[in-house]
């Protein structure tokens, strides 16, 4: 027997053991360390050419790097014997570090996967209605998956701790009155959970939607997990639960289409002729690029006492457009009658009263 083995009979079983134990896992962390690497070289060679899936392992590269040497250290706490000295808590903080590096993995390879695919989809295209479909259901569904990814593996994690299991058990002889509290605490989460899903899955809005909320005219810029910002014109936001958007009404211009018919109103005296005005309407409409060419329409609207109201329609490729082709048709509309009509304008009614109003003729005596 050589001094080292004699050395080795000689020491006191626990320590014997417990050599023995780290010499495994020694072993272990190189055989988990070789299967990473060479995993790694197959994994990325075979998802070459695949956007997605390389996304996916590229994101599981970090995780695995500290789950697989974890597992291997896990496998040999628990061929190890139960009676020796300190083993059982290194095995529940392997089970722990596995647990949280399977949470951290299926997280990771989530948003790679959602980031690879949303930088594929054209939204910079001019009709991108498909895109910002999919766009929205996407970030919303990947994010309700990383909420209940974590969650679960929270609670998992928590689950191998045995005091938190015994706080558990005690705590569900009072879950009646708990669990009354905790639902209302928690309906807001909930329903906003809830409505992200909803919305989500019907779209009522979606990410570029030009919407008019609570009388403001903006565009949907971020869904998040619990609210929507709206991008107000004047670049103010407008932060909206996600709730609301469930159960309040609101408008949305881009719903189907990103195509607006936009109006504009005049308002002219009665004598004021219609022919000539539907001439400049259709040059104003003509001058302009915004203009898409499908609709330039007027029509009186109103006859009131003192003026009639006319209402011009126009049409382009999305409200940007819409607006400024309206500023720009109202502007030639007015300056037309200025220049052509100006006799034509709106008058008052009580200085056309003035114009004719004389003085009292005095009773004859």
């Amino acid at each position: 027997m050589t001094p080292l083995l004699a050395w080795f009979h000689d020491l006191p079983d626990p320590m014997a053991e417990w050599l023995t134990l780290l010499g495994a896992a020694l072993v272990a962390l190189i055989a988990s360390a070789v299967i990473y690497r060479v995993g790694r070289r197959l994994l990325d060679h075979a998802t070459r050419g695949h956007a997605q899936a390389a996304a996916v392992v590229t994101g599981a590269h970090l995780p695995a790097r500290w789950l697989l040497p974890l597992i291997a250290l896990s496998l040999v706490w628990h061929g190890a014997p139960d009676d020796l000295h300190g083993v059982q808590g290194l095995q529940r903080l392997t089970a722990l570090g596995v647990m949280a590096c399977v949470t951290w993995l299926i997280v990771r390879s989530i948003n790679h996967y959602t980031a690879a695919y949303l930088s594929r989809l054209p939204l910079t295209q001019a009709d991108n209605l498909q895109a910002r479909r999919l766009y929205t259901q996407t970030r919303v569904l990947s994010r309700t998956l990383v909420g209940v990814v974590s969650l679960v593996g929270t609670a998992l994690a928590l689950m191998t701790f045995p005091t938190v299991r015994q706080i558990g058990t005690s705590l569900l002889a009072s879950a009646g009155m708990m669990g009354i509290i905790a639902g209302f605490a928690a309906r807001p989460v909930l329903g906003n959970l809830i409505a992200g899903l909803q919305i989500g899955l019907t779209q009522p809005i979606r990410l570029d939607d030009v919407v008019i909320v609570e009388g403001e005219w903006g565009v949907v810029e971020e869904i998040s997990s619990a609210y929507v910002v709206v991008r107000i014109w004047d670049q103010r936001c407008l932060i909206v639960p996600l709730q609301w958007w469930i159960e309040h009404p609101f408008q949305n211009w881009t719903r189907e289409n990103a195509e607006l018919i936009g109006s504009v109103f005049l308002w002219v005296d009665y004598r004021m002729p219609l022919a000539p005005l539907r001439d400049a309407l259709q040059r104003a409409c003509e001058a302009s690029p915004l203009w898409d060419k499908r609709l330039a329409l007027l029509q009186v609207t109103e006859a009131g006492e003192q003026a009639l109201q006319l209402r011009a329609l126009v049409t382009a490729a999305n409200s940007s457009a819409a607006w400024d082709l309206r500023c720009a048709v109202r502007e030639a509309l007015i300056d037309f009658i200025q220049r052509d009509y100006p006799q034509y304008l709106p008058q008052w009614r009580a200085q056309g009263l003035d114009r004719h109003m004389t003085a009292p003729t005095p009773p004859n005596r």
